[in-house]
């Protein structure tokens, strides 16, 4: 199991400070939720993590290791990464894309093992796209795509998962599909943090929520302790109602506030 760690950390991209004294502690058997509005940190924060982004100040640790002093496929083998909007440059079959995730574990050459070949087979069926094996992935719609790379991060078998935005180019129904799933890999025992824009998936399925807004974390814990009328006022500028009355929580913006 992994724990991730971050001690006052802060990233500037540039001229723009990007993330300003984060200290986080994350660990296994939840499934936690980043949100806040466009260009609050939120991706830059898990690429940090991730070892992605070098930061400016404060540290980052995986386990008992910091991030700085671990190779790219240390952390590979310890957090599975889906990255947001990405980009399919070769028309490689379904199948092959997903195998990808097994590169952490093979030597250089290698060839996959009838055990890596029956991992993938399991991605395809957790990420629902078994059934486009033999497909070109380029050839896909945006929503096929976007479960086939998350069946790619499944292969990798890690016992963390961190997923940007995994919830874009999905219809309703895939949208509950993978946060089901997302749900059932931290009730097992994973580490899983995902970044969401939806506010009601966040409030219904996370167990806790970090709410960032221009680079800080503003709030951090269960969500609707987070998630409250004043901090949908304070960070997202809207008027909001949360009705708890039904089975699920729900966030129900009702307007811009205009100051």
């Amino acid at each position: 199991m992994v724990t991730i760690r971050a001690q006052q950390l802060s990233v500037r991209l540039g001229r723009h400070p990007a993330l300003s004294g984060v200290t986080l502690d994350l660990r296994p058997g939840q499934l936690v939720g980043i949100i806040g509005p466009n260009g609050a940190g939120k991706s830059t924060l898990i690429r940090t993590m991730l070892g992605l982004v070098k930061a400016d100040s404060g540290t980052v640790s995986i386990d008992d290791g910091l991030v700085s002093r671990l190779s790219r496929q240390q952390i590979a083998r310890r957090i599975a990464y889906l990255p947001q909007g990405q980009t399919l440059h070769w028309p490689l079959l379904v199948e092959r894309l997903v195998a990808l995730g097994r590169m952490p574990h093979l030597g250089p050459l290698s060839r996959l093992s009838p055990q890596d070949e029956a991992l993938v087979d399991a991605a395809l069926a957790r990420a629902d796209v078994l059934h486009l094996k033999g497909r070109i992935a380029t050839e896909l719609s945006g929503g096929e795509r976007a479960r086939v790379l998350l069946a790619r991060a499944l292969a990798v078998g890690a016992p963390a998962l961190i997923a940007d935005e995994p919830l874009a180019a999905l219809d309703p129904g895939h949208q509950i599909d993978v946060m089901d799933l997302l749900k059932s890999e931290a009730r097992v025992g994973s580490l899983v943090v995902t970044v969401l824009h939806d506010l009601s998936m966040a409030v219904r399925y996370c167990d806790r929520l970090l709410l960032m807004d221009k680079g800080k974390l503003i709030a951090d814990g269960a969500a609707l302790d987070v998630l409250t009328e004043q901090s949908l006022a304070r960070v997202y500028g809207i008027s909001a109602r949360i009705e708890t009355d039904g089975d699920w929580p729900l966030i129900l913006p009702t307007g811009r506030i205009r100051t």
